[in-house]
């Protein structure tokens, strides 16, 4: 197994979905973990099932970042920045989306990133570390209706370039994990039962594996990027999505069945 014992992380958004399988994963694996969230009840519970420690966060407010940065003591291996949000019937396309909601988007997914990596570097410049951003598949190919959403993935992806190249004489290593279809509340929320969202034609002509992924999938990538394996890997795109978004034409028939 991959190890990272020894190591201190932040993984924000670590109460529920995939920051949570990332921080079952970051413990067992060694790591001390710090998990941020804005979701008092399942963070604690969170901490407790997990033995991590858990700080009260809304991840776009620099004194709750900064809070959580205290908590280190000044040491810091690893940065998670996972948290992320997107709202169901209130994205939509430029011309139609409020304001509030364009710019609560981006401070929970985008300026996150920001404060996080602004407060988290100068700790990490003294030894080295791993940053690991999270987009998607909105941040890789068009997806219409979600424009908010799709803009701070795109985001997410160019600012992971830009840092990799600003701080790898540090020895930070900043990458990116872009995952689509993975089954969470999230997800599960922006395709609500009741919608004309066409499930089993999405599987079997949108995704070559022809199922979801799940969170424990993408926290394993996550805990590769975070290792000393992954030491020559600084500003990657690892798009785990199951070829989503080669988006190859699936229709026709398997001749090998």
């Amino acid at each position: 197994m991959i190890s990272l014992e020894g190591k201190k992380a932040i993984v924000t958004g670590g109460a529920g979905g995939i920051g949570l399988a990332g921080v079952k994963c970051f413990r067992e694996a060694g790591a001390d973990v710090i998990i941020a969230d804005i979701n008092e009840e399942a963070g604690r519970k969170a901490a407790a099932e997990t033995g991590s420690m858990f700080v009260k966060c809304d991840v776009s407010n620099s004194a709750d970042v900064q809070n959580v940065i205290a908590a280190t003591d000044g040491k810091l291996d690893i940065l998670y920045n996972n948290a992320g949000v997107y709202l169901n019937g209130k994205d939509g396309r430029v011309t139609d989306i409020d304001e509030v909601v364009w710019e609560r988007v981006i401070a929970i997914n985008l300026r996150s990133v920001f404060l996080f990596c602004k407060y988290a570097i100068p700790l990490m410049m003294k030894q080295g570390g791993a940053i690991i951003n999270t987009a998607s598949s909105a941040g890789m190919i068009g997806i219409p209706d979600c424009d908010a959403y799709t803009a701070t993935k795109g985001a997410i992806v160019q600012l992971t370039k830009s840092m990799a190249a600003e701080y790898g004489r540090y020895k930070i290593r900043v990458n990116c994990i872009a995952p689509a279809a993975i089954m969470t509340p999230m997800m599960r929320q922006s395709n609500p039962e009741n919608s004309t969202f066409d499930e089993n034609g999405f599987l079997n002509l949108r995704t070559p594996l022809r199922r979801y992924g799940t969170p424990e999938e993408i926290a394993q990538v996550a805990r590769f990027l975070a290792s000393d394996e992954a030491s020559y890997l600084n500003g990657a795109i690892i798009v785990a999505d199951g070829g989503i978004t080669i988006n190859g034409d699936l229709s026709y028939p398997d001749k090998h069945a």
